[in-house]
């Protein structure tokens, strides 16, 4: 079945016998068993709830794996993912990840004995492996730079060694880059962005390869309580329906303002890995079926991101990405504010990078509204 049907109809398990054509929100905190020793799949909503299931077995179902397991949000899942590792265990990471997650490692999991080293290409991760380590996490593309990873080629690392290969897939989505298929054994996704859709809700999915996996994961969700609502869950649901539909948009639209941006004089660079300049732009095409629509650029000095920024009107000056609405981030101060200022320049997230995620604007309005804000740039 094609990958567009599949985010319409999701799970083809139904909950009720009216015919309903939404997925019904199952408002219940708990559920009554018929007998003694007897269940009807659902005990506690913190352990599974029918709106939650179809959310999970959709998302699965999308990603290619034998088990989704949703939670309040996408930190909530990583937080799990870590409850998998022991203390010290290593995990190699890539250097450029979403700031929170490098919080949660350096603040949360280093605490509790999980070691951690990162790598920006295939021969550091190679050297960075120790009899100590246990997996491999990437995001590709990158949160904010826009590097790309070969997923295959970590696989092929990861394989050879017996190490988890960890991805965030959150910036492509299912619709456009499925790395179980590549060889991943975990994706990760925050649903708040593209898989809602909507800026109107927190959520988080792993998928796993392998079904054994998945129940040690869902056991650690059980137990430490991160679970995502029913009424999340069907925000979710109803987010992914049109998901196809809004990655193609937003993909075009994108592309259209990478490549204004390429021409006007105060952006000195612009990250966008459907430009064909960009330095992994075949392994994006090798490994994705399509680019995204998210993007980074510089411009000349901090005086023009923040007037840029203080400036747009259209495109919304806050955190998150992947909604409706075109939104702007100033990395340095936002998603990546914790992570140290020399670790941050050396990675190019400075006073100058500002990062765009793509709504569902016009590409006429969005390039108008870029352009008032950058003043006299073209």
């Amino acid at each position: 079945m094609d990958i567009s049907t599949i985010c319409v109809h999701g799970s083809d398990k139904r909950y009720d016998t009216t015919g309903a054509v939404a997925v019904p929100i199952f408002a219940s905190a708990t559920f009554a068993h018929p007998g003694v020793g007897r269940s009807t799949g659902f005990d506690y909503t913190r352990s599974q709830n029918p709106t939650n299931e179809h959310l999970e077995q959709t998302v699965a179902a999308l990603e290619g794996g034998a088990q989704a397991i949703a939670f309040s949000s996408g930190m909530a899942a990583v937080s799990a993912l870590m409850e998998i590792f022991s203390p010290g265990d290593h995990i190699v990471a890539a250097d450029d990840l979403y700031g929170g997650t490098f919080r949660l490692f350096a603040k949360i999991s280093q605490k509790n004995g999980v070691k951690f080293s990162y790598a920006n290409d295939l021969e550091q991760i190679k050297k960075e492996i120790t009899p100590a380590t246990k997996a491999v996490f990437i995001e590709t593309p990158t949160n904010p730079m826009m590097n790309v990873i070969d997923i295959a080629a970590v696989a092929k690392i990861t394989q050879d060694k017996n190490l988890l290969l960890i991805v965030d897939n959150t910036f492509l989505t299912p619709y456009f880059q499925r790395p179980i298929a590549l060889g991943a054994d975990i994706v990760l996704h925050s649903g708040t962005k593209y898989l809602g859709g909507h800026n109107d809700t927190l959520a988080g999915l792993l998928v796993t390869k392998d079904a054994g996996v998945g129940e040690q994961i869902r056991f650690i969700a059980k137990t430490t309580g991160g679970c995502l609502s029913p009424f999340d869950s069907f925000l979710i649901i109803r987010g992914i329906k049109t998901l196809a539909i809004r990655m193609e948009r937003q993909q075009e639209t994108a592309l259209i303002i990478a490549r204004w941006l390429c021409e006007q004089s105060k952006v000195t660079t612009v990250y966008y890995v459907g430009l064909p300049e960009h330095p992994k732009y075949e392994v994006s095409r090798r490994q994705a079926s399509g680019f995204g629509g998210m993007l980074s650029f510089a411009v000349q000095d901090e005086q023009t991101a923040v007037k840029i920024l203080e400036s747009v009107k259209v495109i919304k000056y806050a955190e998150s990405l992947g909604g409706v609405e075109s939104l702007i981030t100033y990395p340095m101060l936002q998603t990546h504010a914790d992570l140290p200022e020399s670790e941050r320049n050396a990675r190019g997230i400075n006073a100058c990078l500002l990062r765009l995620s793509v709504g569902l604007e016009s590409a006429n309005d969005l390039i108008a509204d870029l352009g008032q804000a950058i003043g006299g740039s073209a």
